[in-house]
């Protein structure tokens, strides 16, 4: 089956060339080119044989996604190339509006494209798989992704890539320096140990990039414990470590020349006898001491020991994953994640490849006004910040701030879930901010 994009300025003529059947279905949709619009064509028999597709004025590749979303099974295949759009992010675009996440259930069809014309097949592979990866894992209970499997999955990637991998597990962390990955952890069962996975490829003399990713298997909140509400979906948890290896492996499956080292701290935040406590003082990798103010606050902890991990390792840029709070959905809802940085040409670059790749993303303030509200009366600082500051998700950021590596640095506080069922979009996990940040990472160093 064929699909024709057509903008509204080419309708006219366009129409000209279709047969009587398709005339008559589109002046019965009232088919105009308009953007998103869909009208399906029969052949003699009543099948499907082509489907009009509006671009509107200003077209962009992310439309194919809901299309995909919208169309039957079956095979399709474009009529001709769409000016002004990459095939690659077309095929992308689609890739992402047809994901199913079928591994408790019978598989269902969906809507198949043909390689459009001029697409890089192995770079669109390299991009819709780390995605479908990342996706996979968010959504794959806590039963079945646990600090093992997600520790499986990096060294799968690590061996299919030739990269070096160490994971240090239980109470070896706390010899090894990761304290407050220790103590988040600790409480969960002994198949469930919390871990520290570093993945490190590339040229030892190239640029090097540090990407950090939380990896909480499951948030019961502790002894802080969440309600039935919001522990419902505490298995995505661990949204920041699936995205930081599928964005790793899209870089090293481009085979960018960069040094690359992925750090991603996996723990469980289970409740038991030996569970961290509100008012406990822990220590950190970097030496600073924390006191937990609220045990449902974790993530921050295990990146605190992870990015002071990054700081040894002196990276040129370093980019932070982590499903981290709520009160970034409070500032701009499921569909954009908030990101961090005090380096305004790294934040003008995450904006232009987020607008080129239809990746949205947004930047929020580090407001140091703000700082004060994470001083701790008994401790170095607090994992829980003063009511008064009321701004959750920039008191978080300013909290590992304080560990993160000098120079460029960059937090992004994604909510990795799609809360509601639409075309192209499954309720279910979504992959955000790692496309553009893919985006820039090809931009500066492909």
């Amino acid at each position: 089956m064929s699909i024709a994009a057509v903008r509204p300025a080419e309708w006219a003529v366009f129409s000209q060339g279709l047969g009587a059947s398709a005339n008559a279905a589109a002046s019965l949709a009232r088919f105009t080119g308009a953007e998103g619009q869909i009208t399906f064509v029969g052949d003699s028999q009543g099948r499907l044989a082509r489907v009009l597709f509006g671009l509107g004025e200003a077209p962009v590749a992310g439309m194919f996604r809901e299309l995909a979303g919208r169309l039957p099974a079956g095979h399709y295949q474009l009529e001709s190339t769409i000016s002004g759009l990459s095939p690659d992010d077309i095929a992308v675009a689609f890739s992402l509006g047809v994901y199913r996440f079928d591994r408790y259930r019978k598989a269902t069809s969906a809507a198949v494209l043909a390689t459009p014309p001029g697409v890089e097949s192995a770079e669109v592979r390299n991009v819709t798989h780390a995605l479908a990866l990342a996706r996979d894992m968010i959504n794959t209970p806590a039963n079945d992704m646990g600090p093992l499997q997600v520790e499986t999955i990096a060294r799968e990637i690590a061996e299919a890539h030739g990269a070096r991998i160490a994971v240090i597990t239980g109470d070896a962390l706390i010899e090894a320096g990761y304290p407050a990955v220790h103590a988040v952890g600790r409480a969960a069962t002994a198949h469930r140990a919390p871990r520290m996975i570093e993945i490190s490829w590339g040229d030892e003399n190239a640029p090097h990039i540090a990407i950090v990713g939380k990896g909480v298997v499951f948030d019961t909140g502790g002894l802080d414990i969440k309600p039935t509400a919001g522990m419902r979906h505490m298995k995505k948890d661990m949204g920041g470590a699936a995205h930081a290896l599928a964005l790793g492996r899209m870089v090293m499956a481009a085979r960018l020349p960069v040094r690359l080292t992925v750090l991603t701290p996996v723990v469980e935040n289970a409740i038991s006898g030996d569970a961290m406590r509100p008012g406990d003082i822990i220590a950190s990798r970097k030496g600073l001491t924390i006191e937990v103010g609220n045990t449902d606050a974790e993530g921050r902890l295990i990146l605190a020991d992870a990015l002071t991990r990054a700081c040894e390792l002196q990276p040129d840029l370093t980019i932070d994953l982590a499903t981290l709070t709520g009160a970034a959905r409070v500032a701009l809802g499921p569909d954009v994640p908030p990101f961090y940085t005090d380096d305004e040409a790294l934040a003008a670059e995450i904006a232009a490849a987020s607008a080129r790749t239809g990746d949205p993303v947004w930047r929020m303030p580090l407001w140091s006004g703000y700082e004060t509200a994470i001083d701790s009366d008994v401790a170095d600082l607090t994992n829980d910040s003063d009511a008064w500051a009321q701004a959750g998700s920039v008191t978080a950021a300013l909290f590992l701030r304080r560990f993160a590596p000098a120079g460029s640095w960059v937090h992004f506080d994604i909510f990795a879930w799609n809360p509601r069922n639409r075309p192209g979009w499954p309720k279910g996990a979504e992959a955000q901010a790692i496309r553009a940040l893919y985006a820039l990472l090809k931009a500066r160093f492909a």
